[in-house]
């Protein structure tokens, strides 16, 4: 129907689309067919992960596997109408993350046990989450080393542009929040702990010394705290429609040819992501807690990490796994997992920086030397700092680490890369939210606050 009411505002102009649209709804429906059968809630997500994967696969196969999947107009329309559900799920998982992190960290604050070490938590999040991308780094190093990635490949000129990179000062400034209104406009989570610390320690002060008991303020915060996870708690019951239309929508844009042209890129990441996982294991059980545990009752929000590819959108699902499964503290479990989404990524801003900075030198001539490997090492561990936890961002951490080792000028050689960057983000995505959850059980443990019985109690198994 060649008529702009179809093609650009219904965009359902090809009969095709209708038929694919239906299929999608009939997914839809199925999925609510199993949650009113009371199925257990982790075995229905991962049915909706394979739902999502059958169908955006079965477009592509409708459309014969392009090259250009965008070039086709009912996977354009098809999956713009997904995006209604899948980004729409997205959209309201992030409205939580702010008064989530506020709300929250002066909560549990408030609650804190007087003998509490709040500057020790603060700074075991930082050194164990800098600790852990620095090796993810040596993985990224590794791997791309020893497999010779961008060999024999010529460095291709896209529309890829260098990103802004602030020097670390300015980075580490702008975690300080000037004007915490514009930190909550702009979704600064740092901004937003640093401001919820001072908030809710100053408070604590407060009570401690007999100035004033606070209870209306307490009253506010408590009332506010328990609102707010019953908001969480229904959307993430929406989870899994999010999750067909987001994998869906993933695999029916991106053409299998130009998965291919980058397929060693593709499987070092995934490869590197399942390193990183054995590392946090042995980590897990340097501390004395079991792994297999942890993966069973995280499996939700790191599915959920896989589909949306939003750290940041992950963040109320990650403190309630930590916080009602895993046995963290909540003081722990907000701090580090908030931490997490702007600092310490150890697939964004780890794995992922670390393969960019061996493919460009092999494209570029630039030697790989011992010098290197160290210079990069430090340079993609300081530069995680500041990298907000939401889709693409990976990008500008490359920006960041290649203009730290000398090689930002050869950024547009980046664009193959580029192009398979939503199948590249799954992996760093579900790395990074295991990540946060990993150190979070770690600094617990550091702190002596973590309860080993709530993390062994299979009750809490859905």
């Amino acid at each position: 129907m060649d008529i702009p009411f179809f093609q650009q505002f219904l965009m359902i102009s090809d009969p095709m689309t209708i038929g694919i649209l239906v299929l999608f709804v009939i997914a839809l429906g199925y999925v609510y067919f199993l949650q009113r059968r009371n199925i257990q809630f982790g075995t229905l997500v991962m049915i909706a992960t394979l739902i999502g994967a059958i169908l955006g696969v079965a477009v592509q196969f409708i459309a014969g596997f392009p090259n250009n999947p965008m070039d086709v107009v009912f996977i354009k329309e098809s999956t713009k109408w997904f995006s209604l559900i899948g980004g729409g799920f997205i959209d309201l998982i992030r409205m939580l993350v702010i008064p989530v992190v506020f709300i929250s960290i002066v909560y549990v604050i408030l609650h804190m046990d007087k003998h509490a070490n709040l500057k020790r938590l603060v700074s075991s999040t930082g050194i164990v989450a800098l600790v852990m991308v620095g090796i993810a780094a040596i993985v990224g190093l590794a791997l791309g080393s020893f497999t010779g990635l961008g060999d024999g490949t010529l460095g291709a000129a896209g529309d890829s542009k260098m990103r802004e990179v602030k020097p670390v000062v300015d980075t580490l400034r702008a975690l300080i929040p000037s004007n915490p209104v514009n930190a909550m406009a702009q979704t600064n989570v740092i901004s937003i702990v640093v401001f919820g610390v001072i908030i809710g320690g100053v408070a604590r002060l407060v009570k401690q010394h007999g100035a004033s008991d606070l209870a209306i303020f307490t009253k506010l915060f408590d009332e506010a705290y328990t609102l707010i996870f019953w908001v969480a708690d229904f959307i993430i019951g929406l989870m899994p429609y999010g999750v067909v239309a987001l994998l869906a929508t993933t695999l029916a844009q991106k053409g299998f040819g130009a998965i291919a042209d980058m397929g060693l890129f593709i499987v070092l990441i995934y490869v590197g992501v399942a390193i990183m996982l054995v590392v946090q294991s042995i980590l897990l059980i340097l501390f004395g807690v079991s792994p297999l545990m942890y993966f069973r009752k995280a499996k939700e929000a790191l599915i959920l990490a896989f589909t949306s590819r939003s750290s940041m959108g992950v963040l109320p699902l990650t403190v309630e796994t930590l916080t009602k499964k895993l046995g963290v503290n909540p003081a722990t479990a907000n701090t580090v997992a908030s931490f997490g989404t702007t600092a310490g990524m150890q697939g964004c801003a780890g794995i992922f920086p670390a393969l960019c900075i061996v493919y460009i030198a092999r494209v570029s001539g630039v030697p790989l030397d011992f010098t290197m490997y160290v210079m990069s090492v430090i340079v993609i561990a300081i530069g995680s700092l500041g990298i907000a936890g939401v889709p693409g961002t990976a990008t500008m951490a490359a920006s960041v680490s290649l203009s730290g080792t000398g090689m930002g000028g050869f950024f547009g050689s980046i664009s193959p890369i580029l192009a398979v960057d939503p199948i590249l983000d799954m992996g760093r995505t579900m790395l990074n939210v295991s990540g946060s959850m990993t150190n979070a059980i770690v600094v617990d443990r550091l702190q002596g606050t973590f309860d080993q019985d709530a993390f062994n109690d299979t009750k809490t198994i859905r």
